[in-house]
């Protein structure tokens, strides 16, 4: 199988469009169609109105974890996208995001785009600059013949609207196969930060492993037990629910330990609202050792930044927990003692320590790049890792009618 990006006058004129729609996408909330193109979102309109920060517009808008998925007996697939790629201020240039085929579930091509916006952001000074640009085309080729199901994985880490979809062969939605649905929020390592696409980031690993359906809500930077996104989530169908609390509440220095007992309970009451009895995991935060005894904020490390690394530091002092201030191990101790209170009353409940996923025999061996973030090793990993912990049994989300 071949993949290019394919400029305007190699596009062949026999090839059908069909337009991009909510039937042909999975993994999003809500769909807007813009100017530019149909942009999939990861929170409805109502959440997003909820609040105006400007990093959580930029991460729902980033289609982690969503798919156009089709069937089709189409050889060649050709789909317009506008990327718009972050580049941050004194660290390296970001690699593309990367756009995967899967013919059957089985991965047959991986591609880039060309072209496209580009949001500079100084962290710095916390500014950002935009500049836009064209579409990009990537143009898919030597697909099997025959009927099959297409997925195409969008890129996890930048925005992206679809322009246009053609195909050589009709396209119609595909079955629903009746796997079940697994909802996930999180914070940039749910959402997939540094992995090495979108179907390896570490929720999407897992799901691929456990067999089921995917609706990623991790949002990098806004995991913050926003009730905007407990009440989409009460409102998303699902048989399966995670939610994995705290990094982004020691990042921002978000609230104290009097408050996170009570929002946790509030999120997880707004859950079960619209979900009494499904399967509901807690999970804590993975290792980060610059924050597991100090407080954050977290900061760019600017000695780094001046090397041209990107990196960060935690801006916190270890004596402030006697203040309330969270750190991780804090929040460990305190999501424990929450799951345990509330389990007497709902078994369904379960928790999982995250440390169990990527913790103090990994960090050697497979340290955070840049203090906070797993590298594309470790998504593997902790996908491998949450499979194994969750979806097999005795594992909360262990299919009991198998």
């Amino acid at each position: 199988m071949h993949t290019d990006p394919t400029p305007e006058d190699h596009r062949t004129t026999r090839l059908l469009a069909t337009p991009v729609t909510a039937g042909l996408l999975r993994g999003a909330l809500e769909v807007e169609h813009t100017p530019q193109g149909v942009l999939p979102h990861r929170l409805p309109a109502r959440a997003r109105a909820q609040c105006a920060d400007a990093q959580l517009a930029m991460a729902e808008s980033q289609p982690s974890g969503v798919r156009l998925v089709f069937r089709t007996r189409a050889t060649t697939v050709e789909l317009d996208a506008l990327r718009t790629k972050r580049d941050y201020v004194g660290a390296p240039p970001r690699p593309d995001g990367v756009y995967e085929l899967l013919v059957d579930g089985r991965p047959a091509a991986r591609a880039t785009a060309t072209g496209g916006n580009v949001l500079t952001i100084d962290m710095v000074k916390g500014t950002a600059d935009s500049r836009q640009g064209p579409p990009g085309t990537l143009r898919f080729t030597g697909l099997p013949a025959g009927p099959k199901t297409v997925e195409i994985w969008l890129p996890h880490n930048e925005t992206t609207h679809l322009v246009a979809l053609r195909t050589d062969a009709p396209v119609e939605p595909a079955p629903d196969h009746g796997r079940r649905v697994w909802l996930h929020h999180g914070s940039s390592i749910s959402h997939g930060s540094d992995a090495a696409g979108p179907t390896s980031i570490w929720p999407a690993r897992a799901a691929l492993l456990g067999g089921v359906e995917l609706i990623n809500l991790g949002l990098g930077g806004s995991a913050l037990l926003d009730p905007f996104t407990a009440r989409a989530m009460r409102d998303t169908p699902a048989d399966l629910i995670s939610v994995k609390i705290g990094i982004n509440l020691v990042n921002a220095d978000a609230m104290r330990l009097r408050a996170f007992g009570p929002a946790v309970h509030g999120f997880l009451d707004t859950l079960r609202d619209g979900h009494p009895d499904v399967p509901l995991l807690v999970v804590s935060p993975i290792l980060c050792p610059m924050h597991e005894d100090t407080p954050g904020p977290s900061a760019p490390d600017l000695g780094g930044l001046g090397e041209g690394r990107l990196g960060f530091v935690a801006m916190g002092d270890p004596a402030e927990r006697a203040l309330g201030k969270l750190t991780l191990n804090v929040i460990r101790d305190e999501l424990a003692r929450i799951v345990e209170q509330r389990s007497a009353e709902d078994p369904n409940l379960h928790h999982l320590d995250g440390r169990e996923l990527y913790g103090p025999a990994d960090g050697d061996g497979l340290p955070l790049p840049d203090g906070l973030h797993p590298d594309a090793a470790t998504h593997r990993l902790m996908g491998e890792r949450f499979a194994a912990l969750a979806f097999t049994a005795p594992g909360p989300f262990a299919d009991r009618t198998a």
